[in-house]
């Protein structure tokens, strides 16, 4: 059990997942000192790349029920966690549409039933025709005839959450060491290239940095698309039906829109594809033309973790915990593996634990 004075905890990677974790056991009266290979305003983490999207509902499509229910559990705790931070602004819950055009309407029939089957009687879940459509987003009523609209989904600005958390965990005590690459991680035990640290407990969050110590581990390459469109008003999320992507439409500040789609299986972080930015480009022009006109204010591509079934992992051992297998859901499940690694971290027991799959389980080597 956890003294009064608390631990001495070591943490190896400062994205979302490690800022969080960091924050909320400094909360709980511990002493943290958060290690990272990049400066502590910025870097190459996933987070950053990320377009902060909160959104359980549109996962149920693809995804194992463990997403939505970690999801679920998450996007219930993001508004507290913004206010904690001071930064409800944020913090967007206008929900989310989902459309299709006339040649994918089959996908959207698909995704619907989905829905219905999985979460039969959830009111949150409301088709649209064209006219309610055009009542809350009249700039795709031109486009669609007709929508699913997600109303609990919602969305965070990730840049804005990642300074704050940062701050915050400054002003608390933190020490950070930033630019301090991790080179082996033990129990209580973590190695820079010239020192070596010794904690109470250690805890792993470095994505694909723990490669070399999670061997199932791999990496998910994604690309993003930021544009400035001051001839369209869109306030929602939008997810377009796509045959081979996940293609998502997110609303930023000053008439500013995140399009993210692809999901390709490599570790490769070079610049984004000349094929995947023609689809994205293609696709913001088929959400709404007023895309035509707007400029291409920065591209981003980045590698996700993911273990083979792309869920989850908190695995542990005396004086180590290890997080990882993100994926796509970084910014969705990070509040909810926190809260499961804090509540072992006081218990030393997983007996409580509302997702107890997440756990070792024999999925790493």
């Amino acid at each position: 059990m956890v003294t009064q004075t608390g631990l001495q905890i070591g943490i190896a990677g400062a994205g979302i997942m490690g800022r969080l974790l960091a924050w909320q056991l400094q909360r709980a009266g511990h002493q943290v000192s958060l290690f990272d290979k990049d400066p502590a305003d910025f870097g190459g983490a996933a987070a950053y790349t990320a377009a902060g999207m909160l959104a359980p509902y549109s996962e149920l499509e693809s995804a194992e029920s463990l997403i939505y229910q970690l999801g679920q559990r998450g996007l219930s705790l993001w508004p507290e966690l913004v206010a904690s931070l001071d930064a409800e602004d944020c913090f967007f819950q206008r929900g989310s549409l989902v459309v299709a055009h006339q040649q994918d309407q089959a996908d959207l029939q698909r995704f619907n039933l989905t829905l219905q089957r999985k979460i039969p009687d959830d009111s949150s879940v409301r088709l649209l025709n064209q006219t309610a459509l055009a009542d809350c987003e009249p700039d795709l009523a031109t486009q669609f005839q007709q929508a699913t609209q997600l109303a609990d989904e919602g969305w965070l600005y990730p840049r804005e959450i990642m300074r704050k958390l940062a701050e915050q965990l400054m002003a608390g005590g933190a020490n950070w060491y930033a630019n301090t690459a991790i080179e082996k991680i033990g129990p209580q035990q973590l190695h820079t290239a010239d020192q070596q640290f010794h904690f109470d407990l250690v805890i792993d969050c470095r994505g694909l940095g723990a490669k070399q110590d999670i061997e199932k581990l791999r990496g998910v390459r994604g690309e993003l698309l930021w544009v400035h469109a001051p001839e369209v008003t869109i306030s929602r999320m939008v997810r377009l039906m796509h045959p081979r992507y996940r293609l998502y439409l997110v609303p930023q500040k000053d008439q500013q829109y995140i399009l993210g789609a692809t999901q390709i299986e490599s570790d490769d972080n070079s610049a984004i594809s000349v094929r995947s930015a023609l689809e994205l480009l293609s696709a913001l022009y088929a959400i709404h033309p007023g895309f035509a006109e707007a400029r291409i204010t920065e591209t981003k591509t980045n590698c996700r973790p993911a273990l083979m079934d792309n869920l989850p992992l908190i695995s542990t051992a005396d004086g180590l915990i290890r997080v990882n297998g993100l994926f796509r859901h970084g910014w969705l499940l990070a509040p909810a593996l926190a809260e499961e690694v804090l509540r072992y971290v006081q218990t030393q027991t997983i007996a409580e634990s509302q997702f107890p799959s997440i756990y070792n389980e024999g999925r790493v080597s």
